[in-house]
């Protein structure tokens, strides 16, 4: 059958709300990944977190910080002159 130049194929309610609900799940899952990772923080004390540096360690110096005030693995603000034990050295 000659559709008249025209290769594209049309496409099925099916399949487009199949389409949908797949992309609606995935970013339903992709925020769940985030907010769990996010909630794997530990606390302070755990860390053993302390507001001022060890030494010539401290957070602005750490792989983990995050500026401004922010850290990847501890929970709550961080001062960039702050150290904790999961201190690691910026390359």
């Amino acid at each position: 059958m000659n559709n008249g130049g025209n290769d594209c194929q049309r496409i099925s309610r099916r399949v487009a709300l199949s389409g949908a609900a797949l992309a609606l799940g995935t970013a339903a899952i992709a925020t769940a990944v985030s907010q769990a990772a996010a909630q794997q923080k530990i606390s302070q004390a755990d860390a053993k977190y302390q507001g001022t540096p060890k030494g010539d360690q401290h957070c602005d110096g750490c792989l983990n910080f995050q500026p401004p005030n922010a850290c990847k693995f501890v929970q709550g603000d961080v001062s960039p002159s702050g150290w904790c034990q999961l201190f690691t050295p910026k390359s």
